[in-house]
């Protein structure tokens, strides 16, 4: 990871900020991407904070955007068009963080994981997950294959598409032919 990235995607998203007609700063950070039920990680993400100092109430509401759908936005352009034309080697994560949205955003995710594991394991049945985006949802995937005893899968379409949790089901060992 290089501070040539990094130097990229602050320009990048102070950029778009301007054109959005919002001049504020960008700060970026090295540092692990969000994942649930992990204390610590090496870095592997550029976080591209968006500095709230001099902007108003209303300009954060608007840029994070109802349940983060704005600020998941800008970060999929960011990671799209920052590694346009790049080798897959070269290939950087971009993290967009206003107002400690992500941060908050992951407790939330992890405490839904928790919650879903503890009451599959309880009632035996399937437990649905709402509201997720496809990164949250790819997390709470990546947290809970961890677990042998539960698996996962998507349902729907979206914008409507929910994790399913479930008692994991073992594949027949001998299946008779």
């Amino acid at each position: 990871m290089s501070d040539i990235s990094m130097q990229r995607g602050e320009e990048w998203l102070t950029q778009l900020l301007q054109l959005a007609g919002i001049s504020t700063n960008v700060k970026g950070n090295l540092e692990a991407a969000p994942a649930i039920g992990v204390d610590s990680q090496e870095p592997d993400s550029y976080w591209l904070t968006i500095d709230e100092t001099n902007l108003m109430p209303e300009q954060i509401r608007m840029l994070i955007g109802t349940g983060g759908t704005v600020l998941d936005a800008m970060q999929y352009l960011a990671n799209s068009v920052l590694n346009l034309h790049q080798p897959e080697q070269d290939h950087t994560s971009y993290t967009v963080e206003l107002n400690g949205y992500r941060v908050r955003r992951q407790a939330e995710i992890s405490a839904l994981a928790k919650t879903a594991a503890q009451e599959v394991r309880f009632s035996g049945r399937e437990v649905e997950i709402r509201s997720l985006s496809s990164a949250e949802r790819r997390q709470v995937h990546n947290f809970l294959k961890e677990f042998p005893d539960l698996e996962t899968f998507s349902r729907g379409k979206e914008p409507h598409r929910n994790l399913v949790v479930r008692p994991a089901t073992e594949p027949p060992t001998d299946p008779g032919y």
